[in-house]
């Protein structure tokens, strides 16, 4: 089965097994390796990616699932070599950790920014219910998300 995907704008095509995890498909085959496959088991958010504008676990999205769909992963979140507001809020801030779970926060709260405007602390909490991080207390990253939505 050939499978089409559009990742990060660009439509491409895969002949891997429909069973195959997305995140499987994004680091071996296009080379893109900010979703971590942690867990795979879909409960740590390192793996996470816009699919049609919804974060999901690429770990635990079977390739047929993504068939046709819009597929962003943290690779493909700055336009034109800009940082999008999260990722700069987050780098001005010096909330960026270790590197291992934050590719997955950053499509989270990139999408918060997105559909939430007017969040608050709750709704960023919230939004990365799902993303585990072991080297932080979360505190400046919901920081650095304040500051996100406080730059419009």
């Amino acid at each position: 089965m050939a499978l089409s995907l559009t990742v990060n704008g660009d439509h491409l095509a895969s002949t891997a097994d429909p069973t195959t995890p997305l995140v499987d498909i994004l680091r071996e085959e296009l080379h893109l390796t900010g979703a971590k496959p942690v867990c795979r088991e879909g409960f740590c958010g390192a793996c996470m990616v816009l699919i049609d504008g919804t974060p999901r676990p690429s770990c635990l999205t079977p390739a047929a699932l993504a068939d046709g769909c819009e597929i962003r992963t943290v690779e493909g979140l700055a336009t034109q070599g800009q940082l999008n507001r999260i990722q700069a809020a987050l780098d001005t801030s010096d909330a960026v950790q270790c590197g291992m779970c934050f590719p997955g926060m950053v499509v989270s709260l990139t999408h918060l920014l997105a559909t939430t405007p007017d969040a608050v602390r709750e709704d960023i909490r919230a939004a990365l219910t799902g993303n585990i991080c072991r080297c932080t207390g979360y505190e400046r990253i919901i920081d650095a998300t304040l500051l996100a939505l406080a730059t419009k």
